[in-house]
């Protein structure tokens, strides 16, 4: 299966895909460059903001929730006008948010971390109906968020521990008991970035450096992997008129001599089929 390029842009740190089900229409940041960037009809479209902003969700046809380096926002796509919804560690300098995703209720889980990758300044936070809860703490750098098509449970990684978390969840879409580790890559090197799960509960994980998104089974096992042009995968999102696209983020963030491909993001076609983001509940 090779990767097509879905749009040429070189973003220094491509993240949070999102493919939003009512537009048709793939949105994703550039962390440092401070940008979102989207297509409408062919045609390349960003916006420029003044802090760092990591992951959206959607909550209508015209709205997104965006994290920034200090808060949630409410967007309007077609305005530019942007909204204060909470304080994402606002009196944290040290910190910006990084990867994040809607949950199968409408809850928008969001992860922080530092700036400089300092060890463990970050933290797992789950946003839900106008209030801010802190899940982990003690993060360094938060990835893989998603959720398993049943509800059962969500995943999430430190990247820096190199391991795959499986957290249960209760009939409301909070964590219960504690979560265990479900892939550990610490054997292979093997960087987990930004994760999502398609409709049979596979987990499509980007893997940072490793030039690829690999496959695991609901158990953790290892099933396939497809290669992308960009060395440093950031992060998966389904999407496409029947959700059969994945696109992949990347980023060319470190990179002493990047090489065609690094930052841009592409577009697998008919890989298999994903499941529509939920709408956020703010």
């Amino acid at each position: 299966m090779e990767a097509k390029v879905f749009d040429p842009r070189v973003c220094v740190l491509g993240e949070g895909p999102l493919w939003h089900p009512e537009r048709q229409q793939l949105f994703w940041v550039d962390i440092i460059n401070r940008k979102m960037l989207t297509r409408v009809n062919g045609k390349s479209q960003e916006w420029q903001f003044d802090q760092c902003v990591s992951a959206a969700g959607w909550i209508d046809m015209d709205n997104l929730i965006i994290a920034s380096e200090t808060g949630l926002h409410r967007f309007d796509v077609n305005t530019g006008q942007m909204d204060d919804l909470m304080e994402l560690e606002a009196n944290n300098p040290v910190t910006r948010s990084n990867d994040g995703r809607a949950d199968p209720w409408g809850g928008f889980w969001i992860g922080t971390m530092g700036k400089r990758l300092e060890r463990n300044a970050g933290a797992i936070y789950r946003f839900f109906e106008g209030k801010l809860e802190k899940l982990y703490p003690d993060i360094t750098i938060p990835n893989a968020i998603c959720f398993s098509p049943d509800k059962a449970f969500a995943y999430f990684t430190d990247t820096a521990k190199r391991q795959i978390m499986h957290q249960p969840l209760d009939s409301a879409g909070w964590p219960t008991g504690e979560p265990r580790v479900l892939i550990d890559l610490n054997a292979e090197k093997i960087n987990p970035d930004g994760a999502v799960t398609d409709r049979d509960g596979n987990i499509w994980n980007a893997q940072w450096g490793a030039s690829r998104v690999a496959c695991y089974s609901p158990d953790g096992v290892f099933l396939r992997a497809v290669s992308c042009p960009g060395s440093q995968t950031t992060c998966p999102a389904f999407g496409g008129d029947d959700l059969s696209s994945l696109f992949v983020t990347s980023a060319n963030e470190g990179l002493k001599e990047p090489q065609k491909g690094d930052g841009q993001t592409f577009v697998f076609e008919r890989l298999c089929v994903g499941l529509p983001e939920p709408r956020v509940r703010i």
